[in-house]
């Protein structure tokens, strides 16, 4: 969005025309705002709040869009009269009791106005049953440039145990065909598949075609898509339209590391075996294997902890006075994935 205000109108406005009846008034105005994003204008806006009369909430038949489009240079001073007077209808959408329950309604205007110095003023009315109209919403005014870039695409996804990395294709031209791409930017967004709204993951735009996010989950389900950031007129970011969106699954796959560091000391009737804690974010705990043979296959070792050990140290209790012992520990995330062996060691019992 190059320029976005809210522009109060009504000061001197027509005459008023007489009462209506109180069943048939539409005393309900629509709170508006508009953004640039790419080669459309988005108007968002909220329904008036039920706690208005229920007749009148319920009589409400459709809300009409209109767009002025004037040379920049023009005055800002404008009356109701010569807005209604010079605007377009641009659309009329129908109005359905469901829609006050939501949050926030939408319409996009896609641009005509590529390269040529204009300003657009948006109005929301209510209309009744009865086709009477209610006050204007609040006036929005925005001056939208063509030298928008287009949005990225051909974006990618790896999943690694930290985080889920995104790349995508820069975009080499903007919305009106010229060249180079008007980039000062690219902005991430996610949301949970089938639930929610889009949110930015990045908190200033970023520099590079790229972005890691380490605040997924495993398990979760995801959606990302990627805007570019332009340089408005004004110099106010302007985002283009969403690049194709990808969905993402991350699976925790990867087991942790082999425990390290381990040693072993002796005393009569155990041996006590210490090692150094993982630092993987998810583990569970770690298994103690032992063998009296050293060459014998690692399947065929003795599991000492049929419940996985949650501690970094183990007494070994079951052990023969002058018995040589090997050990070697693996370490289970709360996946269940394992880590291949440590190290064999070995002590004689004493």
């Amino acid at each position: 969005m190059l320029l976005m205000f809210y522009l109060l109108i009504g000061l001197n406005c027509g005459k008023r025309k007489p009462p209506l009846p109180p069943v048939e008034r539409v005393t309900q105005t629509v709170s508006v705002s508009g953004i640039q994003k790419g080669n459309r204008i988005i108007l968002n806006w909220t329904m008036p709040a039920r706690n208005a009369s229920q007749n009148s909430v319920l009589n409400i038949d459709r809300i009409d869009i209109y767009r002025l489009a004037e040379p920049s240079s023009s005055t800002l001073s404008l009356t109701e009269e010569e807005f209604i007077s010079r605007s377009t209808l641009l659309a009329s959408k129908d109005v359905s009791r469901d829609d006050f329950n939501l949050k926030q309604l939408s319409f996009s205007d896609e641009l005509k106005f590529a390269g040529q110095p204009v300003r657009l003023i948006y109005g929301l009315r209510l209309v009744n049953s009865s086709g009477q109209k209610a006050s204007f919403s609040n006036f929005v005014v925005i001056e939208p440039t063509a030298k928008v870039s287009l949005p990225p695409s051909d974006v990618g996804s790896q999943i690694s145990e930290e985080n889920v990395l995104l790349n995508w294709r820069v975009p080499e031209k903007n919305i009106d065909g010229t060249v180079p791409a008007n980039i000062s930017g690219f902005n991430v967004y996610r949301k949970t598949l089938g639930a929610g709204e889009f949110q930015l993951l990045n908190k200033t735009p970023l520099s590079q075609p790229s972005f890691s996010d380490n605040t997924f989950t495993f398990g979760e389900n995801y959606v990302y898509l990627v805007r570019t950031v332009s340089t408005g007129i004004e110099a106010e970011p302007v985002e283009s339209l969403d690049s194709n969106e990808i969905e993402v699954s991350p699976k925790d796959i990867f087991p942790p590391a082999p425990p390290k560091a381990i040693t072993i000391a002796a005393a009569p009737n155990n041996l006590s075996i210490f090692f150094a804690t993982n630092i993987e974010k998810d583990l569970a705990g770690y298994k103690v294997f032992r063998s009296t043979e050293r060459n014998l296959p690692k399947s065929e070792w003795e599991n000492l902890t049929p419940e996985i050990l949650t501690t970094n140290t183990f007494q070994d209790k079951r052990v023969v006075s002058g018995q040589t012992y090997f050990y070697y520990l693996t370490a289970i995330d709360k996946t269940g994935n394992e880590s291949d062996p440590s190290e064999i060691v070995s002590e004689v019992a004493p």
